[in-house]
């Protein structure tokens, strides 16, 4: 087990003193058997208000909303967890799942619902792209599913994006290369047009070594998929590493589109050139 602190730190700047309008925050860590949080404290500047609830898919979601105008907002989240992930992950999966094709209890599959169903559009070449890695008819679940993961780190060279949003599966394809969001996007969109049922996670890196794709220094924002086998539950796959688990990973939100786990996100009130800039700072250290 390890013990991390996370320091999260955004910052937006304004040409003058805006109206800040309600800012959606996913920021702290979501807990789970190897994950447990021990630490969280959100300081907004200028001061404002928090109000804490859950989404849908049991996300800690905090809603900031602000009185006086300012010229600038900072939030600052600052985490501690406990992490116990196993490096090499046994997992116990059902003998009704352990060769593919399976299929899913109908509780399971109800109950996975729009999970199951791809988000972006698809002419075919992405199943037919991800049919590829399917061995024989039947073949061992895990394998198949170990070698998308590293089919799609192989396949597309990892960039660095600034700008917002995700690209679509079948650009990724196409351009061969993309961020974290866009591999972990990529994949998650792959095993659902298998049948799977899979989402995506978006928290935090630890990259102790400051080997791992996608790092900044020792840590940084990340994005990964989990894809649910009967029996073993949900499986981490990371498709930038190319590993399968939780080591080095600390989810903060689960969702159906990557869109739905935003760190941040808000709005203001003024002209569009009172915008200036923003800035992200995230330091993931060993406490």
């Amino acid at each position: 087990m390890v013990t991390l602190q996370i320091h999260h730190r955004t910052l937006y700047r304004y040409a003058r003193p805006v109206s800040l309008g309600p800012h959606r925050l996913m920021l702290r860590p979501r807990e789970s058997q190897d994950v447990r949080l021990v630490a969280n404290a959100v300081t907004l500047t200028p001061d404002g208000t928090l109000h804490w609830a859950y989404d849908v898919f049991g996300n800690a979601i905090a809603t900031a909303t602000f009185g006086a105008p300012a010229d600038t907002l900072v939030i600052d989240s600052v985490a501690r967890v406990e992490l116990s992930a196993a490096v090499y992950p046994v997992f116990d999966i059902a003998a009704s799942a352990i060769t593919y094709p399976f299929l899913y209890s109908d509780d399971a599959w109800t109950d996975l619902g729009a999970l199951t169903v791809q988000q972006y559009p698809d002419d075919g070449r992405l199943r037919a792209w991800a049919r590829g890695f399917v061995a024989s008819d039947p073949t061992d679940t895990l394998s198949l599913l170990q070698d998308l993961n590293a089919g799609v780190a192989d396949s597309i060279a990892y960039r660095a994006r600034e700008d917002e949003g995700t690209q679509a599966p079948d650009q990724t394809l196409s351009i061969r290369q993309g961020s974290c969001r866009d591999l972990a996007t990529l994949f998650v969109e792959a095993v659902r047009s298998l049948g799977f049922g899979a989402r995506i996670v978006s928290g935090y890196l630890h990259d102790p070594t400051r080997t791992l794709v996608g790092s900044a220094d020792a840590g940084s924002t990340h994005a990964w998929g989990e894809v649910y086998v009967p029996g073993a539950g949900w499986i981490t796959f990371d498709p930038t590493n190319r590993r399968m688990g939780g080591a080095n990973l600390i989810p903060v939100a689960v969702a159906r589109d990557i869109r739905q786990a935003m760190p941040v996100v808000g709005s203001f009130i003024g002209l569009p050139g009172d915008f200036h800039d923003m800035a992200v700072e995230v330091h993931v250290t060993e406490a």
